[in-house]
């Protein structure tokens, strides 16, 4: 049955059922139209759908909404599709091919084998847009234009860049990727873990760049996050890649993501882990982090993301903030630093050495960390470091601290965030608890 001749459902809320298809289907037909074309092609597939879906918006409020909208999608389309390459003149292979696509629909009567394969798709598309010959930055920005359907306008409010910036390096990383040679398909098995750590990378930045900010008038940018959510719980859809540290990545992106509700008051200002009230975690994704964690048992190898949710997991735990497992965090962090010496781990641990050894000791990890100087211009290191001092009794030096915090570049709330403890620092308040 065409997607004109199938029967109608009027009366709908139209808007919000293509802002759900939207979401629930864009990435899924690009990668579709994509296996059809190649990468070379990825524009005219982005396009042909996003226009599908503005005239689903156009022409539902009037005609009524398809009792199969998303086959309704992919015929409006396949449609456009053709349109475009019998214009540009392309190859008949390319026309068979997506004629031979559509028609599969077709004969079906149903959206259903044909979308199932367009999922097969969805995995394959990530990797593309993951491909580690990519720099980090590109591989976010593609993943959020293909995938998620985020215009450049979306991506360039999301990643704090310039439209114009992000423009260019999606056109540049697509360009790479049609001299590479890249094709919608999962890697061979001897290629598939270096490039799934690629994708899995993806997914953790794009996570923490919804977290927290490092720019902006947000600390929390949700639609990020629950967008790398969906894009890990993807890469658990097949068994190749279904592996335990996936499981792990999925087990610390829901632990964090339980705690956003709490993040902030009321008028958006940061609240720490010592402020949060814990009724307001999310038990949902809480006791989705806990039945990832439990599958990131499974086999041998221990990642940095199973340490990393090892950690997490220990704050999800605690029924309040005292009764936190600093010991065990302590130690997690220990076999953290072991896979990877890096600064940012060094800071996170000195916390937990605050809480088991102490302030004296604390404040000579950060005074080793400040030597080497790898986190000049990291706002949290001088941030830390006049929390401990303050807490130390070291008012003086806190505020010098505090001053070097409130010089680097961080988000708008963390700023006034620094500035209100800085202030508080100089009342002679006693400093909150670490």
């Amino acid at each position: 049955m065409a997607a004109s001749e199938q029967p109608r459902t009027r009366g709908a809320s139209v808007a919000p059922l293509v802002d759900h298809l939207f979401r629930r289907q864009y990435g899924r037909m690009v990668a579709g139209l994509a296996r059809v074309f190649g990468s070379d092609l990825l524009d005219l597939a982005e396009d042909v759908v996003q226009e599908a879906l503005v005239r689903a918006l156009r022409v539902w409020p009037f005609e009524g909404v398809p009792r199969e909208p998303e086959a309704w999608l992919v015929q409006v389309a396949r449609n456009l599709a053709l349109d475009v390459l019998r214009r540009r003149s392309m190859t008949e292979r390319k026309l068979r091919e997506l004629e031979g696509w559509a028609d599969s629909l077709s004969s079906h009567g149903t959206s259903a084998p044909v979308l199932a394969e367009v999922g097969d798709d969805t995995l394959a598309m990530m990797f593309m847009c993951c491909h580690p010959s990519l720099s980090p930055e590109a591989r976010v920005a593609l993943t959020l234009k293909t995938l998620a359907g985020f215009g450049v306008a979306e991506i360039a409010r999301a990643l704090l860049a310039k439209e114009a910036t992000v423009a260019q390096r999606l056109t540049r990383a697509k360009a790479h990727l049609q001299r590479e040679g890249a094709t919608l398909a999962l890697p061979a098995a001897d290629r598939l873990p270096r490039r799934l750590d690629s994708v899995l990378e993806v997914v953790y930045l794009l996570f923490n760049e919804g977290y927290s900010a490092a720019q902006g008038e947000n600390l929390v940018r949700a639609e990020l996050v629950h967008e790398a959510i969906r894009l890990g719980r993807l890469v658990l859809s097949t068994p190749q890649t279904a592996l335990p540290k996936v499981h792990a990545l999925l087990a610390l992106l829901s632990f964090l993501a339980a705690r956003l509700p709490a993040r902030t008051d009321a008028v958006g200002e940061p609240l720490t882990l010592p402020q949060q009230d814990r009724s307001l975690w999310d038990r949902q994704l809480l006791a989705s982090g806990f039945e990832h964690f439990a599958r990131s048992m499974a086999g041998d190898e221990i990642s940095a993301f199973h340490l990393e949710a090892a950690i997490a997991s220990c704050h999800a735990a605690a029924p309040t903030y005292e009764a936190t497992d600093w010991p065990t965090i302590r130690h997690r962090y220990d076999q953290l630093l072991d896979l990877i010496d890096s600064p940012v781990v060094r800071l996170n641990r000195a916390v937990a050495i605050a809480k088991v050894e102490g302030l004296v000791a604390a404040l000579a990890e950060l005074d080793d960390l400040r030597a080497h100087g790898t986190l000049a211009g990291y706002y949290l290191l001088p941030a830390t470091h006049a929390q401990f001092l303050w807490s130390a009794g070291r008012r003086d030096e806190a505020r010098a601290a505090f001053a070097a915090a409130l010089a680097c570049p961080c988000s708008i709330p963390e700023r006034e965030f620094l500035r209100r403890r800085a202030q508080a620092c100089e009342r002679g308040e006693p400093a909150p608890r670490i």
